[in-house]
């Protein structure tokens, strides 16, 4: 055939029919795996959910109970998980919230009882006592967004109506490694977000995470329930700054964010995002480092002026002169969070509320062992709403607008993240708003008052509620201070 010839149209659509059959039949194996995949109910072993990370076991978080009525938190899940149940069949007129998150979520330190998803099933029925209301608390001790996901996927088997998403306190507790992330590229998270739905592809994934493990390939698999570092004695010793380590943090936790809102999303199921508040004027940092520039001399004489600074302020109380030596002290090592956390106190002594956040915030950010969210990560939050259109519920702003100097503290949290009693009813509150901005609730005659439906709830308490929860608020105290006893054992 000479290259002026025209090649026939029928020999031209039967080339392309032959590649396309022959395509067709590779794809066959596949096809036959996930039809016998579905058949057989497989589920992975592994938490193909997320590119960088697995599990070693994926659990339910809910069971059917034995009359096969409700659907309770599973026994195996406690006590990271406080009860929780929901009616296997959904009636005609209810309404079921799922608020998934940490131990925000689930009270701490006291119980669900008086967390903000029972303040806002009790706002709700005084709202329209006409329609049943089931908002169920998800809330687990220590839970970071990536053992979120895969209760995520699991809530929106059970006719949510609504979620509600309060993380980011919890994600730098566990011990894991980001090798992967530094070498992946983030369209292939992406492509592996999207093909995770395929029990074929997860199945095969599977598979060669087992096939590695096998000759010695090292992953990156946690175990099924939590293992937070300050859990152990020593943990608080293993916290040391890594700059490169934090970022990949911040980074898993917006595509772990963008991978719950993409399901949720998928499934049509309305959604709040929550911007966790944290106590900035009572809690100090937690571990502090000296900047890594310093030579020992500079170290030694820091350590000095320090000690005699403290010691100083058990005597006297000058604020003037403590600022200018503090002001002194983290010029000459900017990254010592304590630092920051001391004189952002004497500024806000001194009436300077600018200067006071500013270093507060940098006391928070600096901390070696950050227990509370970082500022990267309130900025990750609200890329995620804006680029999903999702609404947020912006706790944070809410308390530093009623907060002395506009500043949280202990006069609405109880330690350095979790909310009094008077907090969670006020966040139910904002969620309401949020729910009547989205038309998920109707309202004809203006807010009902609560006062009277809450003070009858927290006198139908029992004593030993609120003395359990001081055992634990003094419990957490010393878990976050490394002050535990439990010797690590073998995964």
């Amino acid at each position: 055939m000479s290259d002026n010839q025209v090649v026939p149209v029928k020999s031209w659509k039967r080339s392309l029919s032959f590649r396309m059959g022959a395509i067709a039949i590779g794809l066959l194996p596949l096809l036959f795996l996930e039809l016998v995949l579905w058949g057989w109910g497989w589920q992975s072993s592994d938490a193909v959910t997320d590119p960088y990370i697995g599990f070693t076991e994926i659990r339910p978080l809910f069971e059917v109970n034995a009359a096969g009525a409700e659907y309770e938190i599973a026994s195996n899940r406690m006590p990271l998980f406080c009860e929780a149940k929901f009616p296997a069949a959904k009636a005609n007129n209810e309404f079921r919230i799922f608020c998934i998150g940490g131990s925000t979520v689930q009270g701490r330190p006291f119980a669900p009882d008086t967390s903000f998803s029972k303040w806002l099933q009790l706002r709700l029925e005084k709202l329209d006592s006409n329609k049943k209301w089931t908002v169920v608390n998800c809330g687990g001790v220590s839970y970071a967004s990536y053992r979120l996901v895969p209760i995520v996927d699991e809530i929106l088997d059970y006719g949510p109506d609504l979620i509600i998403l309060y993380t980011g306190q919890n994600e730098f507790l566990e011990d894991r490694t980001y090798g992967l992330v530094k070498e992946t590229p983030s369209w292939i998270g992406r492509t592996h977000d999207r093909l995770s739905s395929i029990k074929s592809y997860a199945f095969l994934r599977a598979s060669w995470m087992e096939a590695k493990a096998g000759i010695g390939e090292p992953k990156n698999v946690l175990p099924t329930d939590v293992e937070a570092r300050l859990d152990f004695r020593g943990g608080l010793e293993k916290y040391v700054r890594d700059d490169s380590w934090r970022g990949n943090v911040v980074e898993h936790f917006e595509q772990n964010l963008n991978a719950m809102v993409r399901a949720i999303q998928a499934a049509d199921v309305p959604l709040i995002l929550c911007n966790p508040v944290t106590n900035l004027r009572d809690a100090s940092p937690f571990k502090s480092q000296h900047s890594s520039s310093m030579t020992d001399s500079q170290v030694a004489r820091f350590e000095s002026e320090w000690q005699a600074l403290i010691a100083g302020t058990e005597a006297r109380v000058e604020w003037v002169e403590m600022r200018d030596q503090l002001e002194a002290l983290v010029e000459m090592n900017p990254r010592h969070a304590e630092a920051h956390y001391r004189l952002g106190q004497v500024y806000q002594q001194l009436g300077q509320l600018k200067s006071a956040r500013e270093h507060l915030v940098l006391a928070k950010e600096e901390d070696v062992c950050p227990l509370r969210i970082v500022e990267p990560m309130y900025r990750a939050i609200n890329r995620v709403a804006k680029g999903s259109a999702v609404p947020v519920v912006d706790v944070k702003s809410f308390f530093e607008s009623v907060a002395p100097d506009g500043i949280p503290g202990r006069e609405s949290l109880l330690d350095h993240v979790h909310p009094t009693i008077f907090g969670h009813q006020q966040i139910s509150e904002l969620l309401l708003l949020e729910m009547i901005e989205q038309r998920l609730v109707e309202v004809k005659a203006g807010l009902p008052d609560c006062g009277e439906v809450f003070e009858n709830h927290l006198e139908s308490l029992p004593f030993i509620y609120f003395e359990l929860g001081k055992d634990r608020l003094a419990g957490l105290k010393r878990w976050a201070e490394g002050k535990v006893t439990r010797a690590r054992e073998p995964r």
